[in-house]
């Protein structure tokens, strides 16, 4: 059993320069699990902080479930993330430092625990991003003169 991708953030390569990445745990109630296997999260608009050697997940929404009448849960309810001791400081060094981010990349189901994939990253400058849409075009024009060439073959 491998790993199923229920949610990825595109937004966040586009808007950082991605340094480092960590898997983590997330640590979830029942219906929220339940949830997440069949609606998915959102975390487009979520960040990562890290406060007293713990890291939290904010601002992902994960729909409630439907059969979950009283014990469902708060859709944008901060989420503790399960890293070990030694990431926790190394991000929290860097974060107060170099001034860097955390920002979520995936979340994905790796045998049935969900997980989530969070990048140590630094702004990019409006330059940065259009040297990346740039880059884009040019390599989508490759591959469409690379097909046309290999069809006249």
């Amino acid at each position: 059993m491998g790993e199923k991708i229920i949610s990825t953030n595109k937004r966040a390569r586009y808007d950082y320069h991605i340094l480092d990445t960590y898997d983590c745990g997330i640590v979830l109630t029942g219906t929220e699990i339940k949830s997440l296997r069949i609606d998915g999260i959102s975390i487009n608009e979520a960040y990562v902080i890290v406060k007293n050697d713990e890291v939290f997940l904010l601002n992902a929404h994960i729909a409630p479930f439907k059969e979950g009448n009283i014990f469902n849960h708060d859709p944008r309810r901060t989420r503790k993330l399960l890293l070990h001791k030694s990431e926790i400081f190394k991000l929290k060094r860097a974060v107060n430092e170099k001034s860097l981010t955390i920002v979520p990349l995936k979340v994905y189901l790796k045998k049935g625990i969900a997980k989530i994939e969070i990048a140590l990253a630094r702004g990019k400058k409006n330059y940065d991003k259009r040297e990346t849409i740039k880059a884009r075009d040019d390599k989508r024009e490759m591959e469409r003169l690379r097909k046309d060439f290999n069809k006249r073959s």
